[in-house]
């Protein structure tokens, strides 16, 4: 009778060997799904970092006994190459398999910044100072410095970075989270200059930047918004100044105490609107959304002056007359 490769005991030997896989599989298979307790700390898989140095952190931990299955386990399924980097809040996951799916997927924890509208540069660098959990790379970098790290040497900072919440994780930068803020301001002010009103007495979308940050510094109600862009966009039209006190305010820097005086209003700077006519140099503070529609679509109105109320609203008139008279009401209390 012909023997198989194995001799007369091979059919045994296979059943074995199949058997034993089948065992190992099963084993396997435990392993992934046995019960785990992660912790509430989170964990950070670092760039770079391996299936091997994350499989030691979690051995570390108590989480698991020993690497040998997790890494087989893993490895089998791909994870080791998938795996990214980023913290982890792994105290929901159960088992192995949802530990490893956590990572391959890249369900990291998400930090917040939120840059506020009307904020200068000095404010959005002091917050990336403050922000928790991410990577400072800029620390005492000059604010030329800052923009030339960003690839955008020899641009002023100023207004050139979207207020809104950005979301980032232990693995990211300041330089990132700028970058990010960079490019939604010029995607916001492409946005805004291709939707623009005809007959604007504005040169450039650079232009409609700077008029927006005016606009933001004057009022905080989105009703007023139109109405004072409208008030600047038919002084420039008439080639008025446009007596802004922001700019003045911005002008004087550390110099500014809290007060405009008529020192200030005759002290002349490239951003003293009482002194100068048209736009100044370049922003002076992040517009919104809503400042850079409501600089290249104006409302619709003959005002050329307005005064507040002090209620945080303003009074506009057409006239000069009416202005004063503005004044002596809001202002003078006459």
């Amino acid at each position: 009778m012909a023997r198989g490769k194995f001799g007369a005991a091979g059919p045994n030997i296979l059943i074995a060997l199949t058997l034993g896989g089948a065992l190992a599989l099963l084993a396997l298979h435990y392993a992934g799904h046995r019960a785990i307790t992660p912790g509430a700390e989170p964990y950070l898989i670092a760039p770079g970092a391996t299936l091997g140095d994350f499989a030691a952190e979690l051995k570390k931990r108590g989480v698991l006994r020993e690497t040998a299955s997790f890494l087989l386990w893993a490895r089998l399924r791909g994870g080791g190459r998938r795996m990214k980097a980023g913290e982890y809040d792994l105290s929901g996951a159960d088992s192995i398999v949802k530990v490893l799916g956590m990572v391959t997927r890249g369900e990291v924890i998400h930090y917040s910044l939120t840059v506020i509208e009307g904020w200068r540069f000095r404010d959005i660098r002091t917050a990336l100072a403050k922000a928790g959990r991410l990577r400072q790379t800029l620390s005492g970098l000059s604010d030329a410095e800052v923009m030339a790290a960003l690839g955008r040497p020899g641009v002023h900072p100023e207004g050139r970075f979207f207020p809104d919440t950005y979301r980032y994780t232990p693995a990211q930068t300041d330089a990132e989270v700028l970058r990010n803020g960079f490019a939604r301001m010029d995607a916001e002010l492409a946005r805004a200059w291709a939707a623009r009103a005809p007959g604007l007495p504005l040169r450039s979308a650079e232009e409609a930047l700077v008029l927006a940050s005016i606009i933001e510094k004057e009022t905080a109600l989105a009703a007023e918004r139109g109405r004072v862009a409208a008030v600047f966009t038919n002084r420039l039209r008439k080639r008025m100044r446009l007596e802004a006190d922001p700019t003045v305010v911005y002008g004087l820097g550390d110099k500014f105490t809290g007060n405009i005086t008529r020192a200030h209003l005759r002290a002349d700077n490239a951003y003293n609107t009482y002194t100068r006519r048209g736009l100044p140099p370049t922003p002076i503070a992040s517009p919104s959304a809503a400042s850079l529609r409501a600089a290249t679509r104006p409302g619709d109105s003959d005002a050329l002056y307005f005064v507040a109320r002090g209620d945080g609203s303003h009074e506009f008139s057409t006239t000069y007359r009416q202005h004063l008279r503005a004044v002596r009401k809001f202002q003078l209390k006459k």
